[in-house]
């Protein structure tokens, strides 16, 4: 395609659009008629011109002229109550539970990782050797000593706060680094599992395995539930750089881009709740017993919100994108 000719045979067009954009309200109903067709058809030029003949300022000019041209045709609507209820019951969970087959395989080999890495410093004292001197592990280890009295450091409220928000963290970052072909959220992930298998792997050589477990299960089921969740959602967004399917790379960048910062959201909210339980409940005085079922509830009722809501959405084709109408223009592509 002749770029020059090209833009010389429909500049005329862009710069009437541009034209009728200027008056904003104040158009004919032949006026607002003629708006939509050539905002179709400034489009279908924005399309041959990104497929055909890339050109960095007409692309830029035309992309600007669409996007404005598809807020006057298309208007603008205002987010309401009903939009965060349809996406708390519909779209959060409906994302969550298409992406389970990249999350729960995640959850299975993570905690196997976790559990082998235990075992390896558990049985090996020379491993424990060298992650610390022996009095530093007695202080951990110890009844009272570090591994306990972590939870309790500090004012419930205060702890609460700053554990959601580095938990939240964790996950924006798998959720965001994912689009580098998965190599960052691997090494996250890693790290989290790493971290859990040192303290299974040395209170269980203290013989205190049980005492970890309940410090760590009441809350740590949800919360690595949300890690998990957003580790196969970040690897999921970097195998699509790498196969995206039958739509464009960039069109399925976009859908699970979209859909991955609505887990973000969701996802910081169920951390909260982890964030709640690991505050106020794990440190508290509860049995052990009490504080493991506080957490095999809040599981059983995320993976049941999950399942139920979120099946039952994604069965009638929600599939935690955003709405149609709210999402940017996808022209045609040119043949």
């Amino acid at each position: 395609m002749d770029l020059d000719v090209f833009v010389t045979t429909h500049r005329a067009e862009w710069e009437r659009l541009d034209h009728l954009l200027g008056r904003g309200r104040r158009l004919t109903g032949a006026e607002a008629d003629e708006l939509v067709a050539l905002y179709q058809r400034t489009a279908t030029h924005l399309s041959m011109i990104q497929s055909s003949a890339p050109d960095p300022v007409i692309t830029a000019r035309l992309t600007q002229l669409v996007a404005r041209a598809r807020a006057v045709v298309t208007g603008t609507r205002r987010a309401s109550w009903r939009d965060a209820v349809r996406f708390l019951t519909e779209g959060f969970p409906a994302a969550v539970y298409r992406s389970r087959h990249w999350w729960v395989p995640t959850a299975v080999l993570s905690t196997l990782l976790a559990a082998v890495i235990g075992w390896w410093i558990g049985t090996h004292p020379e491993i424990q050797a060298a992650i610390a001197a022996p009095d530093q592990l007695r202080e951990l280890t110890r009844p009272g000593g570090q591994y306990e009295t972590y939870y309790s450091s500090h004012p419930a409220a205060s702890f609460a706060a700053q554990v959601w928000t580095n938990n939240a963290r964790a996950a924006a970052l798998c959720l965001v680094l994912g689009a580098f072909l998965c190599v960052p959220v691997l090494w996250i992930l890693f790290l989290n599992m790493a971290n859990l298998g040192i303290g299974i792997g040395l209170m269980s050589s203290a013989g205190r395995l049980d005492t970890f477990l309940g410090l760590v299960l009441p809350h740590g089921l949800l919360e690595l539930t949300a890690v998990f969740v957003a580790a196969g959602t970040g690897l999921r967004l970097g195998w699509t750089v790498i196969d995206p399917g039958p739509m464009t790379r960039r069109a399925a960048l976009a859908q699970q881009g979209r859909a991955a910062i609505g887990m973000a959201i969701g996802l910081a909210l169920v951390l909260f709740v982890s964030g709640v339980i690991e505050g106020f409940v794990t440190p508290s005085g509860l049995p052990t017993w009490a504080r493991i079922t506080i957490g095999i509830v809040a599981e059983l009722a995320f993976l049941t919100y999950v399942y139920v809501l979120g099946g039952r959405a994604a069965r009638a084709g929600d599939t935690g994108d955003i709405e149609a109408s709210d999402r940017s223009a996808e022209v045609p592509t040119a043949g």
